[in-house]
């Protein structure tokens, strides 16, 4: 499980597919000498729980991905030098700061619009593909690329979210434009609910 509080935002070092999967290699943040993985540990990658594979050192986090991950998330697309989000998952006692995140990529949206919310912040526009539509609650939790957000007055299959400055700075979202990808992830308990529920 994770929180949806990015704690470092890395460019990629390498993708390279293998088979119908790929291998993905990150950097290890040159600010946080805390934040050294494990062999077998979680770690989520914008929003996708993965497996720490080959442990650490200087050639950072590797990865390996399934095609079902791939078939789920943007990474078919990732290149070196792109930017992603890591979270390391929670451990027993840790303060759950932003939402329950499970790692599990539900779909695909797109950043539509990315404005200057006259705050100080930014309002990030999203669309989601048909069907998300129906977890997204105003003022309810989603995940986009990792990062724990608000929803904001969800209209058919657009919404949006306020991003603070820090966000901003710390995340890939500070490296976004119209038109990119993002792994969207719904509130657990959204979708709980809508599985109990008869039909």
């Amino acid at each position: 499980m994770f929180t949806g509080l990015v704690e470092a935002a890395v460019p990629v070092l390498s993708f390279s597919p293998r088979g119908a999967g790929a291998r993905l290699s990150v950097a290890l943040p040159a600010d946080r000498p805390d934040f050294r993985p494990a062999l077998g540990d979680s770690v989520a990658v914008s929003g996708c729980c993965l497996t720490v594979v080959d442990g650490h050192g200087a050639a950072g986090l590797h990865f390996d991905l399934s095609a079902e991950t791939l078939d789920r998330t943007w990474f078919r697309q990732l290149e070196p030098g792109d930017t992603v989000n890591l979270e390391r998952a929670l451990r027993l006692g840790d303060r759950l700061d932003g939402h329950m995140v499970s790692g599990h990529v539900d779909a695909v949206g797109t950043l539509v619009d990315l404005a200057d919310a006259g705050d100080g912040g930014w309002r990030l526009t999203c669309q989601v593909p048909p069907g998300f539509e129906r977890w997204l609650v105003d003022k309810g939790s989603v995940t986009l690329d990792g990062i724990s957000l608000t929803v904001i007055r969800p209209a058919g299959l657009r919404f949006d979210v306020a991003v603070i400055p820090h966000t901003f700075a710390v995340t890939s979202l500070g490296r976004a434009a119209p038109g990119r990808p993002l792994n969207l992830e719904a509130d657990l308990v959204a979708k709980w609910i809508d599985r109990l529920m008869p039909r």
